[in-house]
């Protein structure tokens, strides 16, 4: 998908309020879902606004897409990608997405 400034999907200003952009999101949704539009174009439009009310609705994705543009939705903004907990699983053993729970041995109370 080429990238489009992510208001303009929505046509709304910087400014808006989250109540402009569920407006306009809730418009454009109705009139490009691919149910009711049966152009060519529909479901990739349908999907570009979701993108765009996705991102903008949230307020801390919504600065770091003021302050990184497209580049800054991505979840790989250093580089290493979703997998890199994978690659330390694979050699150090477990995941670092979920804790690992270990059972302790109980020591048996001393009578007395």
């Amino acid at each position: 998908m080429a990238e489009r400034d992510l208001y303009d999907v929505l046509g709304v200003s910087r400014d808006a309020t989250q109540d402009d952009i569920r407006k306009a999101y809730r418009r454009l949704a109705r009139e490009h879902h691919p149910d009711v539009n049966q152009g060519p174009e529909a479901d990739r439009r349908f999907k570009e606004i979701n993108l765009a009310y996705q991102t903008l609705s949230d307020p801390a994705k919504r600065r770091q897409y003021d302050m990184f543009g497209g580049e800054g939705l991505t979840p790989d903004m250093f580089g290493f990608g979703p997998d890199l907990a994978d690659l330390f699983g694979a050699f150090f053993g477990g995941s670092f997405t979920r804790p690992r729970t270990r059972s302790r041995p109980t020591r048996a109370r001393r009578g007395g």
